[in-house]
């Protein structure tokens, strides 16, 4: 979990990579019209979001009757967000990908092609709430050290 450009996708996919695990990335699971509200730089709202959060949490139910290992890059910056993706499924963890809103931005702009740009990280930055439960690891690390910090904490 993080904001837009803090590097859930790039650490999710290399972690999968490493654990040869299934990776889902959030940003392919929105429905059309989210998308382009964001490109449009409108955030999202709680309506907008809703469906796109169960869609998830779904991906989630699925992969743990399976007893199929999956990570999930998804920016869940709520409360109430991690708690419909986690709910009563013990076995979710969370990591969240802390990072300061130059370094935000600064990603953001390097990518103009994204649906999600620099305008909408006030917005993300807004809704933020620290996870208590979460390994916090700072998004500026090399990809690497984010890698090992994680498989270090979770035993993987």
């Amino acid at each position: 979990m993080g904001a837009a450009g803090a590097g859930k996708s790039t650490v999710g996919r290399a972690l999968a990579a490493e654990l040869g695990w299934p990776f889902v990335d959030a940003d392919d699971q929105h429905p059309a019209h989210n998308i382009e509200k964001m490109r449009a730089g409108v955030p999202l709202r709680d309506t907008d979001r809703a469906p796109w959060i169960a869609t998830l949490r779904a991906i989630v139910e699925r992969a743990i009757d399976r007893r199929e290992h999956t990570i999930v890059a998804c920016p869940a910056p709520r409360a109430r967000d991690r708690h419909t993706l986690r709910g009563n499924l013990r076995p979710v963890r969370f990591v969240h990908l802390h990072a300061a809103r130059a370094l935000l931005e600064q990603r953001l702009a390097a990518r103009p092609s994204h649906f999600f740009g620099p305008a909408l990280v006030s917005s993300q930055l807004t809704d933020l709430e620290e996870p208590p439960d979460a390994l916090i690891v700072d998004a500026a690390w090399p990809p690497a050290q984010i890698l090992a910090a994680i498989r270090h904490e979770f035993g993987v």
